[in-house]
């Protein structure tokens, strides 16, 4: 049994009514604590009547009280104030240290056995999803509150990222959305050289050759590390040149060659194609966050984001390849993609950081009109029962699934812990 399962009936206080201490005191708990995820006790701020004292303090948890010990709580002043050891098997005495004994509440046999029961039913259970034969038996409201709470986490872990690119970027939101952007334009193969592309080359060199794709291109695949090559078409040809000029004028570094990926690509993937699409972007959309931030609706977003990569990529996927005649546009779903995990997020973390409940309201509306994402965890959900439909499903879904039940934390999410509850046993 792992000590998560003693936190889990101690906080939601499934306990047999009745509880006397190893002393043989009636132990009443009045307020179980704030379950405490720092370092220090488990819970924080409990109140419990032992006897006909009340108690006011810390509760600390652990599977046998030797552990105490073994821990080194003794030592350690966060746990003097400690008024309950909370222990499923008591096999040691414990002190405070001033010598005081600490009071000890021994759990084993005052809980429901099915409890224990079913949480290990479901920890053993080797689907994708553990609960998923059980899913289905909670009310909706469970599921959706479940979801909301996902889609502000995931929202919270992009902003982590987003916040340590302001501190890198002097508060720069254009440069920082510049280089979000660039990583999700390489989407998932090649989201790090992107990222590393746009790092290596800064927004605001860019912008100082708005005035002509051929430069901007020249200095996004010479930075790829992808005019290394003598060429036989014109086209890269003159990419080479231009761009060994503003490399010794800018003093850069490209990046490594070897770190784009073309294997599992469908050519129109391929980082040739996204970043003439991305060169494309850059020049004709200056101020972008801007135009973000004050879009009221989400279709005034798309067409920013429609874009074609340039003549010469019409008929070519690779340099020195030439390919049927074909148009590479950015794609509805690539774009959706854009929105989901750039556009959406940022806009939410703006709004957070600016404190404006208005935009934080529109990035989660925003999430609601954008159609769902299609992976293989989603297709997991969508054979359960729940509803993928739209992004803000599909997005708390991913989270749930990669947070909570990839990692069996099933007593930290609320599915879990009503699955738990003695009302559902």
């Amino acid at each position: 049994m792992p000590e998560e399962f003693l936190h889990y009936i101690w906080k939601y206080q499934l306990l047999n009514p009745v509880l006397i201490s190893t002393t043989g005191e009636e132990v009443r708990i009045i307020k179980p604590g704030i379950h405490n995820s720092d370092a220090g006790p488990d819970f924080i701020d409990a109140r419990i009547v032992i006897g006909n004292t009340l108690w006011a303090g810390n509760i600390e948890i652990h599977l046998k009280s030797s552990e105490w010990i073994r821990h080194g709580h003794h030592r350690d002043e966060k746990y003097k104030n400690v008024i309950l050891h909370v222990v499923f098997e008591d096999n040691y005495s414990v002190q405070r240290q001033n010598g005081e004994p600490i009071p000890v509440l021994c759990v084993k046999d005052k809980f429901n056995a099915m409890l224990l029961e079913r949480y290990k039913d479901i920890m053993k259970n080797l689907n994708q999803v553990p609960c998923e034969k059980l899913i289905n038996t909670l009310d909706t409201i469970i599921i959706e509150s479940t979801l909301e709470r996902m889609v502000i986490e995931r929202f919270e872990e992009k902003q982590r990222y987003i916040k340590a690119l302001l501190d890198l970027t002097g508060n720069d939101w254009e440069e920082v959305f510049y280089v979000l952007l660039a990583k999700n334009f390489g989407f998932r193969l090649n989201a790090i050289p992107f990222e590393m592309l746009a790092k290596s080359t800064p927004y605001k060199l860019l912008l100082k050759h708005r005035n002509s794709l051929f430069q901007i291109e020249a200095l996004l695949f010479g930075q790829a590390g992808l005019l290394n090559n003598d060429f036989k078409d014109a086209y890269p040809s003159r990419l080479k040149l231009e761009y060994l000029f503003l490399q010794k004028k800018y003093n850069l570094v490209p990046i490594e060659t070897h770190l784009w990926n073309l294997l599992r690509l469908r050519p129109a993937n391929f980082p040739y194609i996204r970043i003439s699409q991305f060169a494309n972007l850059t020049r004709y959309n200056t101020n972008l966050f801007s135009k973000i931030i004050s879009a009221l609706e989400l279709i005034d977003l798309r067409p920013l984001f429609e874009l074609m990569a340039s003549d010469y990529w019409k008929t070519h996927f690779l340099f020195d390849k030439s390919s049927p005649r074909r148009k590479k546009s950015i794609g509805r779903r690539s774009v959706d993609l854009i929105l989901i995990n750039t556009v959406i997020p940022l806009i939410f973390t703006y709004g957070s950081i600016r404190n404006n409940p208005e935009i934080v309201e529109r990035a989660i509306e925003f999430l609601n009109e954008v159609k769902g994402e299609q992976n293989k965890i989603i297709r997991v959900w969508k054979e359960i029962g729940l509803q993928t439909d739209t992004a803000f499903h599909t997005q708390a879904l991913l989270q749930l699934k990669e947070m909570y039940c990839d990692q069996k934390k099933c007593l930290q999410c609320r599915i879990g812990t009503t699955l738990f509850s003695l009302n559902q046993i």
